[in-house]
Formats: C-alpha cells, sequence, structure tokens
C-alpha cells in the first residue's frame, strides 16, 4: 500500500510543478504589438583594393600587389543592421538602443501587422546606449510602463523581440541580480536576466508579468557572440528619463563633483574604522572643483549623497550623475573616524574630447640610494626634486621593489606610497616610524599613486 502511494505521489509532482508555471500568452497577445523590428542601413566608404588580399607591409607579396594590380579607390558599399524597440507614445516615439541606430542612414521601423515607416532619431545617449526615435503615425498601440524598483531577484520576466530577424520572438527567465555594475558603464543599474537574448533582441522590452516595461534589453555576456545565460537590461525609469531629457533638449545633462573614488574593501572599512565596507572611498580630490569647495578631501569616505546611502562605490557615479548641474547636495562624509554633513554644488559633467591629457610617470635618476624595510617586504627610495616636479606631489616615497606582505597586499614596484591611514609620507624613515605605531595584525589604509591615479591599498601588518 505504501508503494503505491509513493508512486503516485511522484505520479503528481510534475502535474503540481507545472501548475505553478506562469502563462505569458496574455501578456504576448496584449503587448506584443507595441513591440517594433527596427532595420538600419548605413553608407561606408572603404580605400581598400577588394582584389588584393590583406597583407602587412613586411610580407614579400605586399609590395608585387601594390605594383601589379591596379587600386580603383574608395568604395562605398551599404551595411545593414537589425534590432528591436518599443512604442512609448501612441504618436509615433519609439525607445531603443543607441547601438542599433548608431551612424544609420536610414532606419525602418517594421509593425507586427507588417505596416512600415521610416523614422528619424530624436536623440541618443550612448552612455547609457539609449535612443529615442521617431515615426509618423497615430492611435499606435503603446507598452505600459513599470516600475524596475519593485522587481525582485528570482521574479519571472519576459523579452520580446527580433533575435536574427525573427520578428517579435518572445523569451522568458528570471531576474539573476540587480543593480550590476558593467566594465566602463558607470551610470547604469543593469537588471541581470537568464533570458534569451541574442544579436535583434538589442532595444526589446523586458516585461514582468503585470505586462509592464521594466528594462531595455541591451547587452549580453558571451564568449561565442550568442546567448550563454547571462543579459543585461537598462531598467525603464534610466531609459525614460534619458528620453524625457532627448526629447525636450535633444541632449542629456549629467552631474559631477569632481572626485576619483574606489571601493571600499572589507580590509579598508577596517582600518578607516568603519563597522562595515559601504561607501565610497575618495582616492583624490579634483582641484578647486564642485567637492574640493565642500570641504572633501582625498581618504574621505562618502556614505550618503542625496539623502540617498552609498551601498558600494558603484552607486555614487550614478546618484551624482542623476542630479541637475548647478544643484545644491547635502552628502554624509567620514573625515578622520567622524561622521560630518556637507553641501556640495553639483557641477556639469563634459564628455572627453580626444585631445584628454594622460600623466605619465617617468623613472628620473635617484638621488639617495634604496632603503629597505625588509619586514613589510619594501624597498624604497626617495623621489628626486625632478621626479616629485613631475609628478606633481611634495613628498611620498617610491617602491623600488615589493615582496611579502607588500606584494600579496597588491603594491608594485614603481608605486609612491603618499600616506599611511591619512598621515602624509614624507621619507623612507618616517614611513617606518609610522608603521612601526600599529599593533601586529592591524590593517592600515596606503595611498598610492600609480601612474597617473591614485588609490587606496589595505596592508595588513604581520
Amino acid at each position: 500500500m505504501l508503494r503505491k502511494f509513493v508512486w503516485l505521489a511522484a505520479m503528481l509532482l510534475p502535474l503540481s510543478v507545472l501548475a505553478q508555471l506562469p502563462d505569458f500568452t496574455e501578456l504576448v497577445e496584449k503587448q506584443g504589438p507595441a513591440v517594433v523590428n527596427i532595420s538600419t542601413t548605413q553608407t561606408v566608404r572603404s580605400s581598400a583594393n577588394p582584389q588584393v588580399p590583406q597583407l602587412s607591409e613586411d610580407d614579400p607579396f605586399y609590395d608585387f600587389f601594390r605594383r601589379f594590380i591596379p587600386n580603383p579607390g574608395p568604395r562605398e558599399f551599404q551595411s545593414n543592421s537589425l534590432g528591436s524597440g518599443f512604442i512609448i507614445s501612441n504618436d509615433g516615439y519609439i525607445l531603443t538602443n543607441a547601438h542599433v541606430v548608431d551612424s544609420a542612414d536610414e532606419i525602418t521601423v517594421r509593425l507586427i501587422d507588417k505596416r512600415e515607416f521610416k523614422a528619424k532619431v530624436i536623440g541618443a545617449d550612448p552612455r547609457t546606449d539609449i535612443a529615442l526615435i521617431k515615426i509618423d503615425g497615430s492611435a499606435l498601440p503603446t507598452v505600459k510602463i513599470g516600475d524596475p524598483n519593485k522587481l525582485k531577484v528570482g521574479e519571472w520576466v519576459v523579452a520580446i523581440g527580433s533575435p536574427f530577424g525573427f520578428d517579435n520572438s518572445v523569451t522568458a527567465g528570471i531576474v539573476s541580480a540587480k543593480g550590476r555594475s558593467l566594465p566602463q558603464e558607470n551610470f547604469v543599474p543593469f537588471i541581470q536576466t537568464d533570458v534569451a537574448v541574442n544579436p535583434g533582441n538589442s532595444g526589446g522590452p523586458l516585461f514582468n508579468l503585470r505586462g509592464e516595461v521594466v528594462g531595455v534589453n541591451s547587452q549580453i555576456y558571451s564568449r561565442t557572440g550568442g546567448f550563454m545565460g547571462l543579459s543585461f537590461s537598462i531598467p525603464i525609469d534610466v531609459a525614460n528619463d534619458i528620453a524625457s531629457q532627448l526629447k525636450s533638449t535633444g541632449k542629456i545633462t549629467r552631474g559631477r563633483i569632481g572626485v576619483v573614488i574606489q571601493p571600499l574593501t572589507k580590509e579598508l572599512a577596517e582600518s578607516f574604522g568603519l563597522p562595515r565596507a559601504s561607501g565610497a572611498l575618495v582616492n583624490s580630490v579634483e582641484k578647486g572643483g564642485p567637492a574640493e569647495k565642500a570641504g572633501i578631501e582625498a581618504g574621505d569616505v562618502i556614505l550618503k549623497f542625496d539623502g540617498k546611502n552609498i551601498v558600494s562605490a558603484d552607486d555614487l557615479p550614478r546618484l551624482v550623475a542623476s542630479v541637475k548641474p548647478g544643484s545644491r547636495v547635502p552628502a554624509q562624509v567620514l573625515h578622520n573616524k567622524a561622521t560630518r554633513d556637507v553641501a556640495i554644488v553639483v557641477g556639469e559633467l563634459q564628455e572627453q574630447g580626444a585631445n584628454a591629457q594622460r600623466s605619465q610617470q617617468r623613472r628620473a635618476p635617484q638621488a639617495k640610494p634604496s632603503e629597505s624595510l625588509s619586514r613589510f617586504g619594501l624597498t624604497l627610495s626617495e623621489p628626486t626634486a625632478e621626479q616629485r616636479n613631475q609628478l606633481k606631489i611634495t613628498g611620498g616615497v617610491l617602491v623600488e621593489d615589493a615582496q611579502g606582505i607588500a606584494a600579496r597586499a597588491g603594491i608594485r614596484r614603481g608605486d609612491i606610497i603618499l600616506a599611511v591611514n591619512n598621515q602624509d609620507v614624507k621619507s623612507v624613515e618616517q614611513l617606518g616610524q609610522l608603521l612601526g605605531q600599529f599593533d601586529k595584525g592591524r590593517v592600515v589604509a596606503m595611498l598610492v599613486r600609480r601612474g597617473a591615479n591614485a588609490l587606496y591599498i589595505p596592508l595588513r601588518l604581520e
């Protein structure tokens, strides 16, 4: 009897599991018509000779082909690309990715009912990869906008788009993580999902189960070029803010406060006397910038900005960028292990031009021989006056070699140690005295100059 009951339970289990799976049919029927296919064409000029193989100038056959096969000169050819988008207003405004319409000479939007429209770009923001385009139409189907802040990790989500040109393809999955930071993407707290996203899905909507758009599908992580289980969407509130600015002014303005920051590790938090590793550690402060005028210094930890907690360093650039330049914003800062409130008048972030200068560290002959702090694995020397002038520093010691605990902490040859726990380093001897003040096992924060940048490195005194 017991054996028969176990068999029956095993047979019924898949049915109970199936009963809990969501049904996406109603969502797709209602929201699918507002999702569009976007195809673009652009003219590309090439000066390469199609009859000549691409050879290096060092190749012995390079000169032969150059001499005896005539080059017809620059050619023009058409390049085509595909993407997705969704209609946000019934008069034809459409959200998509900036990279979908980048450099396009012609944009064609096709609806699910096969109607086609020519579109024009209202504006695009490469930093967030959001573009707003417009078609001439009326009474067009539109999507419902949701609140991505209410999304929960593990919640079901649906993507609709045109992967590889297959219109209105539907894929589903769950939210894998929220607030994800990606390299070179400081202003977008990405929604990570395991929804299948492939080339052509870019710019399409990500829906929650209520049929509301919560994100714009933008990127995938892939080693093959195809879907590997990691896709990233721009939260719709970020996209809507960009679209609103593009629609009203045609450009994006972002705030800046003039600091260079780094994440606060557990060891660094310990060295600064913080109970937990939350906040943004200030490496350097722009001279005359908004942060310096507010009294913020290198070594401070920004704990709050505009009333919002800085959980990780990635939170600060997003919050600052979202503030209108000229606004006076409160911030809470940890300075010398004590919190204080400051007010920052936010400046405007300017796009970096091609002429942006990069400082370079050059080694000059040393005026003083190397000295060793062997118990810390450091061989050090004091920079010459010429080096100090080149690097625009008044103190610090140069790392000639790093081994042992210093190397394990991440200190490298060529680094310049500027401060220990925000106490300026003036000489090798003084650095040894500073380190000797701390108990064994204590973590200290070493402010290090590396190339053109400064960073804090936690060093545990073993």
